[in-house]
């Protein structure tokens, strides 16, 4: 079964009609992932379609390709706002060659940050330290939803922006787990031990394999850099530093898979598995 025919759950509803022959206008300015204050940009079909099924989500703009807005229209999603009708290589123009858009793009407004101390007192969150590669946090993204992650905590600073590349990793992810956005990650992995999280951080030297370490929750599993690891305050601030034995010759995981491993391990010694 192609990524295409995994189809996730969307709110059905009445498809807009479809406005052919409008002009596919490129903002003035924009990079392809956006400006902290512009729009968030999403594309591919996962991404979009979660976003139009997110009620949370304003949509500014939607570009869409004929066979992009026929499949929308098969599958009676609404698209909320009036698409325009564009070629794929206006697309291609917008995002660049090496983008799989599948014909669908959006402009839309960024989600809210939750607080930390909305975060409830259950199941387990993620926490990033300045983990920068777009790719990697949403394939985190994309694990967490299928884990049922509470929320990410992640950095203002050194962290990418939710959008282009990071939406499109996540497959629709962005839209499932709450995003936190922290100016300090020593005092929020603070206000998460007060609040009775179990911090853990994840290192190669930590002092025993996470596997063996007794789990309670609500749970925090924090990750480190790509390549430096946990910062020495991200250390000394939580609970337990633990490490994941592997028997193999490698002893390390591009981060993305080390997420997978431990949730996978935290949510089957939590029983939240079932």
């Amino acid at each position: 079964m192609s990524d295409r025919d995994r189809k996730p759950p969307f709110r059905r509803g009445g498809g807009k009609p479809f406005e052919k022959g409008r002009k596919f206008a490129r903002p003035p300015g924009r990079d392809r992932d956006s400006s902290p204050d512009g729009p968030v940009i999403l594309y591919g079909w996962h991404t979009v379609s979660a976003a139009l099924a997110n009620p949370e989500r304003q949509i500014r703009k939607l570009f869409l390709t004929e066979n992009a807005a026929k499949r929308l229209a098969d599958e009676n999603i609404d698209t909320r706002v009036p698409p325009e009708i564009v070629r794929p290589n206006a697309i291609d123009q917008r995002l660049g060659p090496d983008a799989v858009h599948q014909g669908l793009l959006a402009e839309a407004e960024p989600l809210p940050s939750p607080d930390i101390d909305t975060l409830a007192q259950e199941g387990i969150v993620l926490v990033l330290d300045q983990i920068t590669d777009p790719h990697n946090v949403g394939a985190i993204m994309r694990s967490a939803a299928a884990f049922a992650v509470k929320a990410i905590v992640t950095t203002a600073r050194h962290s990418p922006e939710a959008t282009g590349v990071l939406a499109k990793s996540a497959s629709g992810a962005l839209e499932l787990v709450p995003l936190v956005t922290v100016q300090n990650l020593a005092r929020a992995l603070n206000e998460l031990n007060d609040r009775g999280f179990m911090t853990v951080g994840l290192d190669s030297e930590g002092s025993e394999d996470l596997g063996a370490v007794t789990l309670q929750q609500p749970l925090a599993l924090v990750l480190g850099a790509e390549g430096k690891g946990l910062r020495q305050l991200t250390r000394e601030t939580c609970r337990v530093v633990a490490r994941l034995d592997m028997p193999g010759e490698i002893k390390s995981l591009n981060v993305s898979n080390a997420a997978v491993l431990a949730l996978y391990i935290g949510a089957s010694r939590l029983g939240l598995m079932k």
